[in-house]
Parts: structure tokens; C-alpha cells; sequence
């Protein structure tokens, strides 16, 4: 970024032809003992094109070094201007210092320093009490405490209260690197960036001040107005509208309530969507209640005003609100129809009921209010009783549920029609009202419905006739006690959503 500042200290003062006195000096006097020759007046060196002037100064040939003082203007070929209040150089040890107001200024830089040092030898310039750095024709500027240059690999290292403005861009940290060639800022510490409407942070990395692409590491984080994303290391790249991220990653919604986590994230601003896998999680926090899910990935698309508009789970499928459960191999959640479809041995609990079916669809209300589910082919919903000792069952080719405050109300069974269940009747005593189980009922019919209440079945409305049969409790045939395809899983029910970020 700043090699062309140093390079006439280098070319005016340190060949074998090192000085030439141009016409102009008033006068020259010489010390024979020390050999210093002091000139002062309008003086000007010069050689191979590279000019200096100044008020006075101090030579010795013999060991190589001037000093130089008042107005020192160095130029070299026109391109490049350096100003100072005092100049000191060795030509033997190829050392360089500039003391007061010191300015260097080519077509495109502008530095400006009290003291700068150069090592023409290791290719090496060093400002330590505050410079500024300008480019000239982008308006970027560098200020810092500390700046180390280097002219040959293009490099220069600022330290201590570093501050880089670009357009549309601000940096803040204790240290940092420019590479001119890549035109890259590498990160050293913790930096706070303000890239247009986007705040940044992170301890290591780098930021390409042309593409506007940064690799941005060690607690690294990307707040806009409405989301937020951190992770270990994140990846940004705003022009090609692309994110990832890797280890730790969390994505906050502010405006949805919608929290994302997980080991890997991809985000795609173009398509709308971000994708989280390595054990992802999503939080979707509703009036009623918070919705959570994890599955192998989750994939979450948005609509163009941002808001949250569909959510695919693939693999291992976990759902938990308070009050209902579910699991599956797929989960699509699509807000605009208020649905959700779980596919691939999918499962569904509430209270003390499991619902299973080969597809289950979700019917939402208010977001989270789970308000019908759809069990289509080999449908069951079977309600555990007396702590596991006897299940009431309900199956068909489908089944239709209805929920109250996430709670079972009525299931409607279609077709081929099956129900197993345990009646109950009451019985008072003086000092209490006993529940006793009557019997078993096995009913068969072309379809029915099941009014329920805290998963007894209060009631039962036969479309047609049915055929059944009932069992006292001490003639129940264990092998009419079940269904056929009668499966209970409480083992694979999350009890907390905390379970699903194992």
C-alpha cells in the first residue's frame, strides 16, 4: 500500500554515487578535524533525478551521512514528494530518520508523522508517536500509534489505537496488517467494524476492502438492523449476497423471535434462506408459546420482507412445545398456510395420547395452537390409561383430530374404523367417589367419532352400525386387548426442548 514512499530514500542516498551539491548554497565551510562540511542557503542535491532541498545542512562524505535541516523537500522524479523538518541518513549503515511535520505524498498517498525511520538495508520504515495514512483518491484513511512498512513484500503492520475509514467502512483494533496486493486488512486482535448498515466484531481474520469479503474468527459476530450471527469463525461476503459459518454458530432474529444454532451455517440473501447443520436447532418464540426443532439440517426460506416464511427439517426430526411432541424423518412448516407436514414414520403426542399415521399434517392457529391433525394411511391414535396398565386405541385409513389449547378434544375416524377402549363409571362412598374400570369395548365400523376428555374417551357417535364386543374386566382376551399395528414409543418423546440440543 505504501512501498513508493520509502524508495527514493533508498535510490537518492545509497549508491556509490551518492551526493551531488547542485548550484545554489550560499556558503560552505569544513571542519578538516571532524571532516563535516556545513552548507547552508537555498541548497539542492541531487542525483539520478532524485532532488533535496533544504535550509542547511551537515555532510560527511567519509563515512557517508547528512543531516539536513529546514524545509527538507525531497522529490523524486515528480511522483513522489517528502517533507520534514530534519533529516538524518548513513550511508554505510543504510539508516534513515525524519524529526517534525513529516509528510510523504506520492499520486496516490498521503502519510503524515512526527518521526520516521528507515532501514534502506531490511527494506524497513517505522513511525512510532502517530501517523495518518490517506489515500488520495479513495478518501481511505489510517490512523494508529505505530506503523511498520514494507516496501518489498507490499506489507505494512499498524499498532495501537488503529482506526481505518473507507467508504462506507470503519475499522477500530489495537493491530492490523495491509497486504496492497490483496488489498486486505488482516485482523490481530479484537476490531470493531461498521461496514454500511452492518456492525461487526471478531479477534482474527481479514477484511478485503474491494470486494468487501472478510474471514472473520475467534468469537466472531455480524449484527444488522433486524439479525444477528455469530460463530467461531463466519465468512461474509455482501456483494455476492453469500454467509457460512463454522463451530458454535447462532443466528438471532430480533424482529421474528426466531433463534437458529448450530455447527455449520450457509446463508444464500438471494434465495432467501439459510441452511444449519452439525446438530441444529431452531427456536421460533410465538405469543402462546416457543416452538423448537432439530433435525440433521434445517433449511429456513424468508420471504422479501424478511419475515419468516418456511422451514424444512431432513433426517431425525424432533419437535417440542409444551404441551405436544412430535418426530419424524421431515418436517415442512409453511407459515403462509398455517400447516405442518411431518413424513417418514412420523409420530405425534399430546397429554397421554400417541399419534402415528404413514404421513401426519399439522393444522396451526396463531402460529404455534396446534388446531387439527391430519393422520393419512394406517393411522393410529392410541391414549395411554392407568399409567400404561390398559391403552385406548383408535385406527383407520385416516383420522382426523381436534385440539383445544394443544389438547385432544374429538377424533374423527374414515375409513375401516377400529376402537379399543376402557369405559369408566363412578361409584361414592361416604367419604369419597371411587373411578372403576367397566370392561373392554372392541368396535368395529365404517367410521366414528371420539369425543375425548384429558385422553378418556367421553363419547362415541357411529356413522353406521357398528359391530363390537365387550369384556368385563375379569374376561378381557389379552389378544383382543390391542389393535393390530399397535406401537407405543414414550422412550422417543422429548421430555424438554433442552433434550433436542443433544
Amino acid at each position: 500500500m505504501f512501498s513508493a514512499i520509502f524508495v527514493c530514500t533508498n535510490s537518492a542516498v545509497a549508491q556509490k554515487n551518492w551526493f551531488e551539491l547542485l548550484p545554489g548554497s550560499e556558503s560552505l565551510s569544513y571542519d578538516e578535524k571532524s571532516g563535516v562540511e556545513r552548507l547552508t542557503g537555498v541548497l539542492c542535491f541531487s542525483y539520478q533525478g532524485n532532488i533535496m532541498y533544504c535550509d542547511s545542512a551537515h555532510l560527511k562524505r567519509k563515512t557517508k551521512e547528512i543531516w539536513a535541516y529546514g524545509k527538507v523537500h525531497l522529490n523524486k522524479r515528480d511522483t513522489l514528494n517528502l517533507f520534514c523538518d530534519s533529516l538524518y541518513f548513513n550511508g554505510q549503515t543504510k539508516m534513515a530518520k525524519l524529526w517534525g511535520n513529516v509528510r510523504v505524498r506520492d499520486r496516490e498517498y498521503k502519510l503524515t508523522t512526527d518521526t520516521l525511520e528507515y532501514d534502506t538495508k531490511r527494506s524497513k520504515a517505522i513511525y512510532r508517536y502517530g501517523g495518518k495514512i490517506e489515500n488520495i483518491t479513495t478518501n481511505e484513511v489510517l490512523t494508529s500509534q505505530i506503523g511498520y512498512f514494507y516496501p518489498n513484500t507490499e506489507e505494512s503492520f499498524f499498532k495501537g489505537k488503529v482506526v481505518y475509514k473507507g467508504k462506507d467502512l470503519k475499522m477500530t483494533t489495537d493491530t492490523l496488517r495491509y497486504d496492497y496486493l490483496s488489498h486486505r486488512v488482516y485482523i490481530y486482535g479484537l476490531t470493531d467494524i461498521k461496514h454500511k448498515q452492518t456492525k461487526i466484531k471478531c479477534s482474527a481474520g481479514w477484511f478485503d476492502v474491494f470486494s468487501e469479503e472478510a474471514l472473520l474468527q475467534k468469537s466472531a459476530r455480524i449484527e444488522q438492523e433486524i439479525r444477528i450471527l455469530e460463530g467461531d469463525s463466519l465468512y461474509y461476503a455482501p456483494l455476492r449476497k453469500i454467509g457460512e459459518g463454522r463451530g458454535n454458530i447462532k443466528l438471532t432474529d430480533k424482529k421474528e423471535k426466531i433463534i437458529l444454532t448450530g455447527g455449520y451455517f450457509f446463508g444464500n440473501d438471494s434465495l432467501k434462506s439459510e441452511m444449519i447443520t452439525k446438530k441444529p436447532l431452531i427456536r421460533m418464540m410465538k405469543s402462546q408459546d416457543t416452538m423448537t426443532v432439530r433435525a440433521d439440517t434445517l433449511i429456513h426460506y424468508r420471504d422479501s420482507l424478511n419475515r419468516s416464511l418456511r422451514l424444512k427439517g431432513l433426517g431425525n426430526v424432533l419437535y417440542f412445545q409444551e404441551k405436544i411432541q412430535a418426530k419424524s424423518d421431515s418436517l415442512d412448516y409453511q407459515k403462509d398456510k398455517a400447516r405442518i407436514d411431518l413424513v417418514g414414520s412420523p409420530i405425534f403426542w399430546s397429554n397421554n395420547s400417541e399419534l402415528s399415521g404413514d404421513s401426519i399434517r399439522l393444522y396451526l392457529k396463531n402460529d404455534t395452537l396446534i388446531e387439527r391433525v391430519h393422520l393419512r394411511n394406517h393411522a393410529f391414535a392410541n391414549s395411554e390409561l392407568d399409567s400404561g396398565t390398559f391403552y385406548n386405541q383408535l385406527a383407520g385409513k385416516e383420522i382426523w383430530t381436534y385440539l383445544k389449547n394443544n389438547e385432544l378434544t374429538l377424533a374423527e375416524v374414515k375409513g375401516n374404523a377400529q376402537i379399543i377402549y376402557f369405559p369408566e363409571e363412578e361409584q361414592k362412598t361416604d367419604s369419597s367417589i371411587l373411578v372403576i374400570r367397566k370392561g373392554m369395548n372392541r368396535v368395529y365400523s365404517a367410521s366414528l367419532k371420539v369425543y375425548m376428555d384429558s385422553g378418556e374417551v367421553s363419547g362415541i357417535t357411529f356413522v353406521s352400525e357398528p359391530d363390537g364386543v365387550f369384556y368385563p374386566m375379569d374376561k378381557i382376551n389379552k389378544q383382543e386387548q390391542f389393535l393390530q399395528g399397535f406401537t407405543w414409543h414414550p422412550a422417543l418423546r422429548p421430555k424438554s426442548w433442552e433434550e433436542l440440543k443433544r
